[in-house]
Order: C-alpha cells, then sequence, then structure tokens
C-alpha cells in the first residue's frame, strides 16, 4: 500500500522587505500548493494605520493572527499542504500560528539590505519607515519552534529551492513512498 507523507503549512516570516511574498509565490508556483498572502488578511483598519507610518500594537495584531491561524489549520487538518506569508516577528505571535504541521520559514537580512530592498518597492502599505519598528520588534525563531531561517542573499527561486530541498518537499501528486501494508 502505498502511503504519502503529510506535507506542512510553510509560515514564510521575518520583517517587511525580507522578500516574503516573493518566495511564497515562487515555492506555491514550484509545489503547486495553496497559498494566501497574510497581509490580504488584515482589517482595514491595521492597514490604514501602517499606511499612516504608524505601527501596529499587540492588540492590532490578535485578531489577524487568529484569521491567519484559522487559515493554517484549516489546511493542517485537511491535510492539505500550503504556504503563507506572515512577519510573526514576536515569539507569542507564532505561539498563535504554531501546531503540528506548521513550519516556519525565517527570512533573514541585514537592516541595510532590507532597507535597500524597501526603497525600490512601490505600491505597498507599510512604508520603509516602519522598517526600524519591525526589527525592533523581532524576535529571532529558537530552538523548541519549528522553523529553518535562511539569509537574504540569493534569488527568490534559490531561496525557495533552500527551502524545499532542506524540508524535503515534495510537488502535489509527486512522489509516494511504499510501505508494507
Amino acid at each position: 500500500m502505498a502511503k504519502t507523507a503529510q506535507q506542512p503549512v510553510l509560515v514564510i516570516m521575518g520583517v517587511s522587505g525580507s522578500g516574503k511574498s516573493t518566495v511564497a509565490g515562487v515555492l506555491a508556483g514550484k509545489l503547486g500548493w495553496d497559498l494566501a498572502e497574510g497581509d490580504d488578511l488584515h482589517p482595514e483598519a491595521n492597514v490604514a494605520k501602517m499606511h499612516s507610518g504608524q505601527a501596529l500594537s499587540d492588540e492590532d495584531r490578535w485578531p489577524w493572527l487568529g484569521i491567519i491561524s484559522d487559515w493554517i489549520r484549516a489546511h493542517v487538518d485537511s491535510g492539505t499542504p500550503a504556504i503563507i506569508t506572515c512577519s510573526a516577528l514576536k515569539k507569542k505571535y507564532r505561539d498563535v500560528l504554531r501546531g503540528e504541521g506548521v513550519v516556519f520559514v525565517f527570512l533573514q537580512g541585514s537592516k541595510d539590505k532590507i532597507s535597500d530592498r524597501l526603497a525600490s518597492r512601490h505600491g505597498h502599505f507599510m512604508p520603509p519607515s516602519l522598517l526600524e519598528s519591525q526589527f525592533d520588534a523581532l524576535e529571532e525563531p529558537t530552538e523548541d519552534e519549528h522553523h529553518i531561517s535562511l539569509c537574504v542573499s540569493a534569488s527568490p527561486a534559490e531561496e525557495a529551492d533552500e527551502v524545499i530541498e532542506r524540508l524535503g518537499l515534495r510537488p502535489l501528486g509527486a512522489g509516494t513512498e511504499v510501505t508494507a501494508s
């Protein structure tokens, strides 16, 4: 009897400008997995606050994290591999999102490198002026969190390939593991 190992739900995390959306899109394309942009799930008040240059408070984030958590749980519960982007800067935020079948992919880079990326990005509601607050809030994942870290020095396609290789991910419909019945 053929049995396929459960593939995870990936949470692509990091500060604004680290490449979460781009890497997640490349991964979803290579794997054929469901993809959600966490920023699209923000309540309108959060978007307006960030657009005006104000950092979100924890109180602003809790409802948004709940929506993301529900999306993750629905995929884990149905056994559907998926990818979602979320800054997930603090451990207490990741605690809301983590669980069996969830892997955080931390895209990390220097403040200078990320600042250069933000300077060339257009049409996003998160202004570059909030980057400092993102780095101030950042708590890197710890050993008790199921995660991998990637330095954002390669191309998005190379970063996606590294994630696939390090986590042993498979495109939908690819590779079954044969086990005795």
